[in-house]
Order: C-alpha cells, then structure tokens, then sequence
C-alpha cells in the first residue's frame, strides 16, 4: 500500500509540473510571441487583441490582428506599404521548440479567416509586396495555407485609387516549400497544389480601360473566368478628342473563359505560360475607330512579328472562340454616322499559337474561322503563318456564300456614300503574301448587281448622273459562270494586315465587276 500511494503520488507530482511547465510556457509564449514577430519584421508593426495558445495540441488562435508598415507610425503622410486586418489567424500544429530555439514559428498550417489587405503602391516596380513575403517568412514556416472569405486592393498611393481590387478571396495552397532558390526566385516558394477562387474582380489597365471580371478559379492545372469585361473608361466622343492619332476603342466581354493543363511560372527571371487548350466562350467584340484624328503612321507589324517579339514563352496548343460577335464601326465624323461591319456567330480554332521567346524552331500557327458575314451570309477562313518566318509571310483563303449585297450598306453609305442591291452567290479568295506584298486568285459570281451613288451634302438623295455612270462601268451579271482574276498588292506599312486583306479583296473585285 505504501508503495502504491509514492507511485501515486510521483505521478501527481510529474502531472502537477507538466501543468505548471505547460502554463510556464504558455506564459512565456504569450509574452514571446509579440516581441517575436515584431523583432523578426522590421518592415511591419504586427499586433492583436488576443491570442489563445494549447500548448499540448500546439494550436495558436489569434483575434483581430493588425499589420501595418512601420514607417506610417512615424510618418503618417506616406502610406506606402501593406496594411492589413485579420479576424482571425489560426496556426496549427505549432511547434514549441522552433519558437525556443530558433526565433521562428513553425507549423503545419496557417489559416485567415475574413483578412482585408491593401497594398499602396509608391510607383510602378514597387517592392513592397516581394519585401512582405519575405519579412513573413523570417516569422513563419508552413506546410499549408489557407485564406477564407478575404478582400484585397492595390492601391496607387498618390492617387488614393485603386488599380486592383478582389473580393471573397478563398485560397488553399498545399506542400509549401522554402528554399534558398525560392527565395531568390520570382515566386518565393513552392508548393505541391494550389485552389484559388474570389469574386467581384477589378483591374485599372491603364488610361483607357477598367476590366471588370464576377468570378475566377483557379488550380494548380486550370483556370476559369467568368462574365469578364474590357470596358472603355471614356465615351466614343472622350475618347476622340483626347487622341493625337487615330486609335481603336474596344469594348470586349466574353461570358467564359477556360485555360486547362495549364502550366505557369519562372525559370530563373523568365516567364511562361503553357495550356493545352484555351477556350472563350460568347465574347462580343465591338471595335471603333473614328478618322478624325491625325493617321498614325507608326509601322503596323504582322501577327508574326507581334508573337515573335513577346518577351516570354506563351505556348497555346490549341485556341478556340465560340459563339461569338466582332464588329468593327468606323466614322468620318460623328454627324454622318458609323460604317459597321459586323461578323456573327463567329467561331475560331487556332493551333501552335506560340511566342518566339527563346525559340529555334515552330510549327505553323494553322486558323480556322466561320461565322456570318454581316449577320447573315457564310463566311469560312483558312489562314496559317510561321513566327520564325523573319518575312513574317503567311497564306489566307476564304469563301463567302448567299451574300445580299446591301447587307454591306451600314458600312458603304457612310462611308463610300454607295449603297448596292444585288447577290453575291459566292465570292473566293486565296492569297500568299508578306511583310511587303501579296498575291493570289480572286473568284466571284454573282447576280443583279445595281449601285446606288449619293450626293456628298445630302446622303438621302441619290446622284442620278453617278449612279447610271457606276451601273454602266459594273458588269451587273456573271450569268452563272465564276468570273475570277489574279491580283498583286503592295503593302502599305503604316496601315494594319486587315487593312492590306481588304485592299487585295477590293482589287479582285475591281477587276471582276469592272
């Protein structure tokens, strides 16, 4: 019996000073903690309401933190930094000893719970978000981490404007890893998978546009954008005036967009981009230009070139574009009204669209488009072109089918002041060319072709005098055969490949009608 009770009362003893050493350490920790993460960060002021520490299970509960820069508390005019308000930070699995031993917090995972964090920016090229990653991770080390229902904005810290702004951020990110070369990469960690989701997305692109996106997803292989908008921040009229030379005004909406076996990040400095495939889903693309302001006469490279001189690897196996609308509405002046040309139902597959960044060698970027001319008449295209191709050569047929002719009068009238009934059973074309000129075979047939030629001051009223003169010169007929001729063009470098495909297409039909 007299053993029993030492027994017993060795092990009241040893649980007594585990109880006392367990609330000694939860002290210690308590009163540790601040001055660690404050003596670790000497960028950032960390602080809290509570903090709640089981020492046994090694979980960490901390309440309405705070972050901000400490250069603020001593000069409040400059806001340059990260602040940042936490509802509530959960660390688990906490590891004592590395808090002992090694003035670091280590654990298993690390959780925010409804985190508001605004980032000001002094100037473009800031630091300030790479500088608070790695003050972070002299604090902590761990495995997973975890962001629920959060808020993020960069701000421009002269302006008080935000340039990006996300909202109901949920991000899990799993198997973090820190390594010496991590920390002198890009991306300063790794990790085995990611999931990443928010809503309510803004993004200041620049002086002329906002993009507005409802919700992204993201994984470590995939991401999926919906409702995303490219919306002009001035009016058709603001946007002209503001101009010294001539400019598109887009307007751009697409209701999905999906990028699957996606694959991103840097090697060394250097970016890159791969997918399998890209899919947009219902994009409406509207595109204005207004001739009013001064010809820019910049040179206008090829697609080639453009993709050639991207400054890092984009690999896109294969684009797809569904069920979509472009149109493109050109103006002389804003009196007289738009000429609009208008493509429907446009669907688009491209593949081996690549960037020649650090590339030797390509395979032919191939496209393939159909869709309706005008909203009404078939319109297939077949075009390739090669990146490395220093000529920037590339080869584009395409047949137009059933065309009423004065389905093309919302661009002509305003524009050519012509409007013209008539059909165009089928038109063909197929040319090769380059970076200076191109050739090939224009094809046409075509039944009861009039024109009608209107008097410059007043649009309504036709010029009987041009308008017999116009019909004698069109052969208004090709009585079923398929007139065709060959046709050879200069390019004009100041003006865009569109503008060269529709000059070759107008010379073939000049020389047929004619």
């Amino acid at each position: 019996m007299e053993k029993r009770k030492k027994i017993l009362l060795g092990v009241l003893i040893a649980i007594g000073l585990l109880l006392l050493l367990g609330i000694g350490v939860n002290v210690w920790v308590k009163t540790q903690l601040p001055k660690l993460l404050n003596k670790q960060s000497d960028t950032y002021a960390i602080a809290y309401k509570d903090i709640d520490i089981a020492v046994f299970s090694g979980n960490v509960d901390i309440t309405d933190a705070t972050i901000v820069p400490r250069a603020t508390l001593r000069d409040t005019a400059n806001k340059a930094g990260i602040y940042a308000k936490v509802k509530k930070i959960q660390i688990r699995n906490f590891k004592i000893l590395s808090v002992i031993f090694s003035d670091r917090i280590s654990a298993r995972s690390l959780s925010l719970t409804s985190p508001q964090v605004t980032l000001y920016q002094k100037e473009a090229g800031d630091k300030t978000r790479d500088n608070a990653i790695r003050s972070l991770e002299k604090i902590i080390s761990v495995s997973d981490f975890f962001v629920y229902n959060g808020d993020f904005r960069i701000m421009a810290a002269q302006e008080g404007k935000p340039k990006l702004s996300l909202t109901n951020i949920r991000l899990a990110v799993d198997g973090i890893t820190v390594t010496d070369a991590h920390l002198k990469s890009k991306i300063p960690f790794g990790y085995e998978k990611y999931r990443f989701s928010c809503d309510s997305i803004y993004f200041n692109a620049g002086k002329f546009y906002d993009v507005i996106s409802r919700n992204i997803q993201s994984t470590d292989n995939d991401l999926s954008i919906a409702d995303i908008r490219m919306v002009p921040k001035h009016t058709r009229r603001e946007f002209v005036t503001i101009l010294t030379h001539e400019k598109d005004q887009f307007n751009l909406s697409a209701q999905s967009i999906r990028l699957q076996n996606l694959d991103w990040g840097y090697k060394g400095d250097d970016l890159f981009v791969r997918t399998a495939l890209a899919t947009i889903g219902n994009c409406h693309a509207d595109i204005y230009r207004n001739k009013l302001p001064a010809d820019d006469l910049t040179k206008k490279h090829l697609y080639n070139k453009l993709l050639r001189d991207l400054d890092f690897e984009l690999q896109v196996d294969t684009l797809k574009i569904k069920n979509s609308l472009v149109v493109y509405e050109e103006e002389k002046s804003f009196d007289k009204g738009s000429g609009k040309i208008v493509f429907d139902r446009f669907n688009l597959t491209a593949t081996n669209l690549c960037s020649g960044f650090k590339r030797n060698k390509a395979d032919d970027l191939k496209i393939k488009i159909n869709c309706l001319f005008q909203g009404a008449s078939p319109l297939d295209v077949d075009w390739s072109l090669n990146i490395l191709d220093k000529t920037d050569g590339f080869r584009i047929m395409g047949t137009v089918r059933n065309f009423k002719v004065e389905k093309i009068d919302p661009f002509l009238k305003p524009y050519m002041n012509v409007s013209a009934q008539g059909t165009l059973d089928r038109v063909h074309f197929k040319f090769k060319g380059n970076d200076l000129r191109d050739s090939g075979q224009f094809a046409i047939q075509y039944d009861n072709l009039k024109l009608k030629i209107y008097q410059k001051d007043d649009r309504n009223k036709v010029n009987k005098l041009l308008t017999a003169v116009g019909n004698l010169l069109v052969k208004n007929d090709s009585k079923g055969e398929v007139k065709s001729a060959d046709i050879a063009l200069e390019r004009i470098p100041e003006k865009s490949f569109y503008n060269f495909l529709w000059r070759s297409v107008a010379e073939g039909l000049k020389k047929t009608l004619i």
